[in-house]
Order: C-alpha cells, then structure tokens, then sequence
C-alpha cells in the first residue's frame, strides 16, 4: 500500500493536491487528526475492498491535534507501514493574496492580520517540513501545472526526491523573484527583440533559441552554468536543502531569459532531479 500524507502551509494547494491525488485513483481524507493516522492506516491495509493507494491531508486545522503527528509517523514505522508526506508551500506574499482574494481568515489567526497567521503557522509547521519527503512551492504555479507535477512523481514516477530545482525566467523591469536563492542575468546576451521578426516571439520559439544560442557567449555561458550547477546542487542536497530557486533575468523576461531557463531545466532534468520551468513574464 502506498499512504501519502498531504501537508503545509494554509493556502499553499492542499485540496487541489487532494483532488489530483483522487484523479489518480486515490483514496482520499481530507483534514485527518494525526493522532488517528495508524488506525485509518490499518484499516485500509486490513480492508477486503484491497485499497492499494491512499492519500491523507493533515494541515493546521488539527488544533492541537497536530502536536501527535511525529509520535504517529513513529507508530506507522513501528507497525511497518511505509508513508510518504508531501509538503506544499509558497511565497508569503503569494498566500495573503491568496487568502485575500477569497476573502478568508487565516485559520491560525482567524481575527487578525493573515501575514500574522502566516508567519506563525510556518513557525509550527517548520519540522515538518524539514522532515517531508517532497516539498513543492506553488507561487507560480496553476491547479494544471500543480497536477502535473504529482503525476510527475506519484504516476509516471519520475521522481528525485530531497531537492526540486525551480527555474524561473523574468524581466528585470518587472522586479526580481523574492524567493530565488541564485540570480543570473543574461542581459550580456545578444537581444532578439531588435530582430523585427523575432521580437514578437519569446524563448519557447524554436527561431528565438536558434537565434540566442547561435553566439559564441550564449553557448559557453549555458556549459559553464550547467556545470556550476551539477557542482553545487549536491551540496545543497548535502545541507538538507529541499528546494533551490534559480532566477535567470533579462530585460522584459521574454526572449533571453526564457531561452536560457528552458535549457538549462533540460540539462538538469537529465540528471534525474525534479526541475520545475517557470515564465513569469514571457506574456506580460
């Protein structure tokens, strides 16, 4: 039996992920106390019905319940019940505005400011997360690109656990991703929006990579940022690091930057980690 727990940050996806889990013929609980973790896993073990797949969200919405949740994983590991925890997160300013524009309190702080409750549910959840098997930031993700990425793992099993690689493209005058851990800026490149052809295009064209890619500086720049990489990211692992956010920067985020991240999250993704392309400005 596979028994995955879904877990994180109020805001962050959790019921999507239950729905895609369910779409992907999961038996599925939402809002489980922890403490009852061993005994509903019992139950679908022992089951006559055979359930094979099963997926549990346990979230802050246990109250103290959620103090239990170490001493149940401890008891699903002594009962030989292998589990999984998935933890879903995202950029505090991506949740206020979440829980904003569904005009929701937050359930940690239901009467006062939501950065509040916010900032003490990531306080409460920080062992958790450091102690989950698969952590994914939704900032820039849509419902499909979420659900895509958990079939990625739980379906086609495509799967690097301990570190996931976000590469982000975006326009400096758009302001920088508050959350990227390394920035690259790509200005020095050759700017395909001159080209009167190419500059309604943008770097997911085959005729804007050729064009990029076809200068000298482009190429060694990508070789030599590959390598950097392969270098660093299994010290990252090494620390503990669970996500690391790679921000490549041009002037409008459209050409240049999204070239440069596309092939850079190919080289990656041949390594077997779990990478994640993201454009934030490639429409805009």
């Amino acid at each position: 039996m596979r028994f995955v727990i879904i877990t994180g940050m109020s805001g962050a996806g959790r019921s999507l992920a239950a729905k895609a889990f369910e779409d992907m013929n999961y038996y599925c609980m939402d809002n489980l106390p922890p403490s009852l973790l061993p005994e509903f896993a019992k139950l679908c073990r022992e089951s006559s019905k055979s359930i094979e797949k099963v997926a549990v969200v346990v979230d802050i919405r246990g109250g103290v319940f959620f103090k239990d949740l170490f001493e149940s994983l401890e008891t699903l590991q002594n009962e030989g019940i292998d589990y999984e925890i998935v933890f879903l997160d995202a950029a505090d300013e991506i949740l206020v505005k979440r829980f904003k524009e569904h005009r929701r309190p937050h359930p940690v702080n239901p009467t006062g400011r939501i950065i509040e409750g916010i900032t003490t549910e990531r306080a409460m959840l920080r062992e958790v997360k450091d102690k989950s098997d698969y952590i994914l930031d939704t900032s820039s993700f849509t419902n499909a690109m979420l659900k895509e990425e958990l079939n990625e793992i739980f379906l086609r099993g495509n799967i690097q656990k301990n570190i996931t690689i976000s590469i982000i493209s975006f326009g400096f005058k758009k302001g920088i991703p508050v959350d990227c851990d390394l920035i690259f800026d790509v200005r020095f490149l050759p700017n395909p929006h001159y080209i009167e052809e190419l500059q309604p295009l943008n770097g997911n064209d085959k005729e804007v990579q050729d064009y990029v890619m076809d200068f000298e500086q482009s190429r060694v720049f990508l070789d030599k940022l590959e390598d950097m990489m392969k270098f660093l990211i299994p010290h990252y692992q090494k620390e503990g690091k669970s996500q690391l956010v790679i921000g490549i920067g041009c002037t409008g985020g459209k050409h240049r930057s999204v070239t440069i991240a596309n092939l850079l999250g190919d080289r990656i993704g041949s390594e077997n980690y779990r990478t994640v392309i993201t454009h934030r400005d490639v429409y805009k």
